[in-house]
């Protein structure tokens, strides 16, 4: 069993190609014994985003705190604290936080996301979506 803190870990800057005002906190991985998937903590800056992208695992995010948007091939859905979302294997994303207050969030994926070789990342440009609210 673990528990910890995610405020006491250090942060780390996402430096993903793309990515803008976002930290990174990993609570649970499997360096801490978990078997199957990694928690991540990230914090998106008032108007900043993630890489907009797609990747050929499923991940799960929970928006804690704050709002912003889900990008998404085709559109724009505003998201708010409470909402759970499920991203498919190669489904094209990104989260930009809100101008004004940004956006706390949590996303899981499987452990296989950290092994060299393992998965797959496309990068793409914020500007292939056609974005409608």
């Amino acid at each position: 069993m673990l528990v910890t803190h995610v405020r006491q870990l250090p942060g780390t800057d996402v430096e993903m190609a793309g990515a803008n005002g976002v930290t990174a906190r990993v609570p649970i991985s499997a360096a801490d014994g978990a078997p199957g998937f990694t928690m991540r903590f990230y914090t998106i800056d008032p108007g900043g985003n993630t890489p907009y992208h797609k990747h050929d695992y499923e991940h799960e995010v929970f928006v804690l705190n704050g709002r912003g948007y889900l990008l998404f091939r085709g559109g724009r859905k505003p998201i708010m604290p409470s909402d759970a979302i499920l991203i498919d294997p190669d489904e094209w994303h990104g989260f930009v936080g809100d101008e004004s207050i940004g956006m706390e969030m949590l996303c899981m994926v499987p452990n296989r996301a950290y092994l060299p070789g393992q998965f797959a990342v496309t990068p793409g440009r914020w500007d292939e979506p056609a974005i409608r609210e």
